[in-house]
């Protein structure tokens, strides 16, 4: 597997990671992204399902139309990486990568919960940790891992954070 060039680098995501954490995090910020996430996505003329959990507990999930159930099960997979590593998605897709693994038969991550595909982000609490996941489906995952750092970026004032 070779590397995208339009793949962002893996200090790229450490950056994202590091930078877009919250000082809190309730049922309107969750609302707020996601309902933004949404908005992208329409005015891209792309179809996507969000999801945006905190403590295993659903706070906004939205599939338009266009999209699938098989879309959910993405979700699924990739936020069961980010609780697992602690790292988005991508982060762990783009390690493989770099480390000449196949991203797709990872040891230790049985293909059927687990992704590591783009489009996955952990929520960050400030002093506490990660708390959740908020998950985008369906673009390749690079667009997906964009998708949720642009809504984070605009939320959280980050401007200067690259996106790739």
């Amino acid at each position: 597997m070779s590397k995208k060039e339009n793949y962002p680098a893996i200090d790229v995501i450490k950056r994202q990671e590091q930078a877009l954490q919250f000082t809190s995090f309730d049922n309107d910020t969750a609302l707020a992204i996601g309902n933004h996430i949404i908005e992208q996505a329409k005015a891209d003329k792309v179809a996507v399902t969000v999801d945006v959990t905190v403590n295993r507990n659903p706070w906004f999930f939205h599939a338009m139309t266009g999209t699938s159930p098989n879309n959910g099960d993405w979700i699924r997979r990739k936020s069961n990486l980010v609780n697992r590593t602690g790292h988005a998605s991508f982060f762990t897709h783009v390690q493989a990568i770099d480390n000449g693994q196949d991203f797709n038969n990872l040891p230790t991550f049985d293909t059927k919960d687990f992704a590591a595909h783009g489009g996955s982000f952990p929520i960050i609490l400030k002093g506490t940790g990660q708390i959740g996941t908020i998950t985008v489906s369906g673009l390749e995952g690079v667009d997906d891992h964009a998708m949720v750092v642009r809504a984070l970026k605009w939320y959280l004032k980050q401007d200067a954070i690259p996106l790739i």
